[in-house]
């Protein structure tokens, strides 16, 4: 966050992920539609301070959730995120910037052990206090990233020669972050 607008749009200090009330996940084209998961074991957190932010989180690449059993575990298998061998998804940014609603992010994301640099961006509310006394926010964030310069490069031609998946991946992030004591 830039110097003036980090303490305006969330105060100093260390901002610690609200899990219940937040998720993770992605979209991506396959075959006709949009394919939609989420990460259900995810955290952040966020530190404020001296005019600048970093934000650091992490998935866990077992609680991929695509309502399909076999196909959960297929995203895990080496064909995809390789669950056993790199069983986190990371992300590490230390310049959070905001113009009026809008959050910009530059960061790193690393995926089945390759890490890249990405752009996110997004939206913040104002803090609050919420009805037991804690101050929180929330952002809606969201990336484009090729899977396939992480290695996650399966795939499945349909009769037109197409592709059954596409490359661009949107990760998509709406948190809620709670001040820490």
């Amino acid at each position: 966050m830039s110097t003036t607008e980090s303490v305006a749009s969330a105060p100093a200090g260390t901002w610690t992920l609200d899990r219940v009330h937040s998720t993770v996940g992605f979209e991506v084209d396959y075959m006709a539609g949009t394919f939609r998961g989420q990460f259900d074991d995810v955290d952040a957190r966020l530190v404020v301070a001296d005019g600048s932010a970093r934000l650091e989180g992490v998935a866990q690449v077992a609680s991929v959730d695509v309502k399909d059993e076999n196909l959960a575990a297929h995203l895990q298998s080496p064909e995809f995120f390789d669950a056993d061998r790199h069983p986190e998804l990371r992300f590490v940014a230390g310049a959070v910037s905001v113009d009026g609603g809008t959050v910009t992010v530059d960061g790193e994301i690393t995926i089945k052990g390759v890490t890249k640099p990405v752009v996110v961006t997004g939206t913040a509310t104002a803090p609050i206090t919420d009805p037991w006394g804690n101050e929180r926010f929330g952002v809606e964030l969201s990336a484009h990233v090729d899977r396939t310069g992480f290695g996650l490069n399966w795939n499945n031609p349909l009769p037109s020669g197409e592709p059954a998946l596409a490359n661009d991946v949107t990760i998509v992030a709406e948190l809620q972050f709670v001040k820490a004591a």
